[in-house]
């Protein structure tokens, strides 16, 4: 009878009744250029680097509901490499840097907040997302991560009266290989964007930006 095994990697655990094994990826980086996520400071703007969209597009398409353009679409986000990553941390005004996977773009910026011990501010309207799915979610393409994020860390975000009822579910929405989340300096905003432009990421956006207060999330 095999075994029940136990693997981490990409940050997702799992159980299964078959053996697994694991990968990890290993580098060197210059002590001067190590970005962390809990560096942001007071005044910060926050950049995303791909949009968002991804676990409902997955939902969607176990669903046989999304179409061969959100396919093609969906594939292409996820295989694009985090390239700009090395380039952003040479830049003394790009003070913290993480990724948006697992736990959604809500769940990433909680822990950019948490880290320094400031407030998040997501202006919602300037929020990239993959063609079609607000719709894809209103029509219930969500997934169970969605909604188990949203009750890890929900009571910490505060979501503005007046917003789409799918906010809740597309701020918690896990990302697989999903975009780069930027705190860097106003005055840096222009060469943050040209960076990704030049990497390929065209949809990278200011986001929204960081304030002093108790740490947590707003989305307005």
């Amino acid at each position: 009878m095999p075994r029940r095994g136990h693997s981490d990697c990409g940050r997702h655990t799992i159980d299964s009744v078959e053996p697994i094994y694991g990968l990890v990826a290993m580098g060197l980086v210059h002590p001067d250029r190590v970005r962390r996520n809990a560096a942001a400071k007071p005044g910060d703007v926050l950049v995303l680097g791909k949009p968002l969209g991804v676990g409902v597009y997955s939902a969607a398409f176990k669903k046989l509901k999304l179409s061969d353009a959100g396919y093609r679409e969906m594939i292409a986000n996820t295989t694009r490499l985090n390239t700009p990553g090395p380039l952003l941390a040479e830049l003394p005004g790009v003070h913290a840097i993480t990724d948006v996977t697992g736990f959604g773009l809500a769940g990433h910026a909680l822990e950019m907040a948490r880290g320094a011990g400031l407030q998040v501010v997501v202006d919602w309207a300037r929020v990239p997302l993959l063609p079609g799915v607000v719709e894809l979610a209103q029509d219930g393409n969500v997934t169970g991560a969605s909604g188990r994020n949203w009750a890890a860390y929900g009571e910490q975000v505060q979501l503005a009266q007046g917003l789409h009822a799918t906010t809740q579910n597309l701020v918690s929405d896990p990302q697989t290989s999903g975009g780069l989340l930027v705190c860097c300096t106003p005055d840096s905003v222009t060469e943050v964007l040209a960076i990704f432009a030049r990497e390929g990421f065209g949809d990278a956006a200011v986001i929204g930006h960081v304030e002093g207060g108790a740490s947590g999330l707003r989305v307005e």
